[in-house]
């Protein structure tokens, strides 16, 4: 289609619905894969993992940075579709969502420190200070309540798959975040659950890059 086809405004929204869709997919899959390829989270085991461990975390930054994109990209192109009621569900999803990319970079870059010092106190209570208290509280609560609340939008748009299995995943995902303080550091059941959640998240995000109508489209 020519250039001169289109209006004013429709060649920025079509080069946003790009946007959102590509990054999408790209920041779930990248997301997903800083998941699953995830070192041990005791002290020792982090210590040992080397480099690994914050390559890990920089993979699901990366990742989180480009659904932030692509939430930010949803939105602006369906902004008038959605509504103001939407904006409050929206912007507790994207606090909540930058919350936890801080969340990911203080982990994978505080944590190998923390281990060659002080191993035993990684992944504990102990190791809670006020600095790192400021950020993982709140995202340990507005991520999963973002996301179900944006889950809950999506359905409501028509986008029921994604928005269920976003919601869903998010909230699992999280709760296996939970499961340190819990099981403990040197527990396997940490990692099984991030990725049952983890696997749902990167799903709906995967649709809705395939979707023609959605937050995303």
């Amino acid at each position: 289609m020519a250039i001169a086809e289109f209006g004013h405004d429709e060649i920025p929204r079509t080069r946003l619905k790009v946007i959102g869709r590509t990054t999408a997919a790209s920041g779930g899959v990248l997301f997903l894969l800083g998941v699953v390829l995830h070192p041990a989270r005791d002290g020792a085991g982090i210590r040992s993992a080397g480099d690994v461990y914050g390559l890990t975390h920089d993979v699901q930054a990366l990742g989180l940075l480009l659904l932030a994109v692509s939430l930010a990209s949803g939105y602006a192109v369906n902004f008038q579709r959605l509504g103001r009621k939407a904006i409050p569900t929206v912007l507790t999803a994207m606090i909540g969502h930058l919350l936890w990319f801080a969340l990911i970079v203080i982990d994978g870059s505080r944590n190998p420190v923390v281990a060659h010092y002080a191993p035993d106190v990684v992944h504990t209570p102990a190791d809670l200070n006020a600095g790192v208290a400021a950020v993982v509280l709140p995202a340990l609560l507005l991520f999963p309540l973002g996301y179900a609340l944006l889950g809950r939008l999506l359905m409501r748009q028509g986008a029921k798959w994604p928005g269920l299995l976003i919601g869903t995943g998010a909230v699992v995902y999280t709760a296996g975040g939970l499961t340190i303080f819990a099981a403990g550091p040197h527990s396997p059941i940490v990692q099984i659950i991030e990725v049952a959640g983890a696997v749902p998240y990167t799903l709906g995000f995967v649709m809705i890059s395939l979707r023609r109508a959605s937050i995303a489209a």
